[in-house]
């Protein structure tokens, strides 16, 4: 019997990259929503990209088939 391979999870592909030192990143939630209520250094905080936790590391990397 042929193992399967595993897929991809393909939106969260879109959403999650991977650094060249392993680290997963992600954007910011309410980025682009209600903007004009935010201050600009809100705004500014809210472009970067930030680290997932690494409670949810393990998770995104088997949603990305890397695990």
């Amino acid at each position: 019997m042929a193992k399967n391979k595993m897929k991809t999870h393909k939106t969260a592909a879109k959403r999650f990259k991977i650094t060249k030192n392993g680290k997963i990143m992600r954007r910011h939630a309410y980025a682009w929503h209600k903007t004009g209520k935010k201050r600009r250094s809100t705004l500014r905080a809210l472009r970067l990209e930030t680290e997932v936790a690494s409670s949810d590391k393990e998770r995104v990397l088997r949603m990305l088939g890397k695990r």
